[in-house]
């Protein structure tokens, strides 16, 4: 099912709040942030980042969880490093923390 643009921004909006929001954004750098039809898309500094992660995908599941991607991209190739399935909403933040070693708050 094709989602409105609407409700992509909607869903993409709840899933950055649900990481912190403003207060993510300015902990993390992150920047550039794509809603997509199932979830959301953003770049952080990979210089700050264990494992030199500077991308993530959340992907918000039929079960009303999310699937969590980080990746490392360089010179236009993409290598994924990890990723979390069944992923509770107040489970986001610690398992950024856990991947990147960036704070989402203070």
């Amino acid at each position: 099912m094709q989602r409105t643009r609407e409700e992509q921004i909607e869903i993409a909006n709840t899933i950055i709040s649900q990481l912190g929001g403003k207060k993510f954004i300015t902990m993390t750098g992150a920047k550039d942030i794509f809603a997509m039809d199932e979830g959301v898309t953003f770049k952080i500094p990979g210089t700050m980042t264990r494992n030199n992660i500077n991308y993530i995908r959340i992907f918000l599941d039929p079960s009303d969880t999310y699937t969590v991607e980080f990746w490392k991209y360089e010179k236009m190739r993409g290598n994924k490093l990890a990723e979390h399935s069944m992923v509770y909403d107040d489970q986001l933040q610690d398992i950024f923390t856990a991947e990147t070693g960036l704070d989402t708050h203070l």
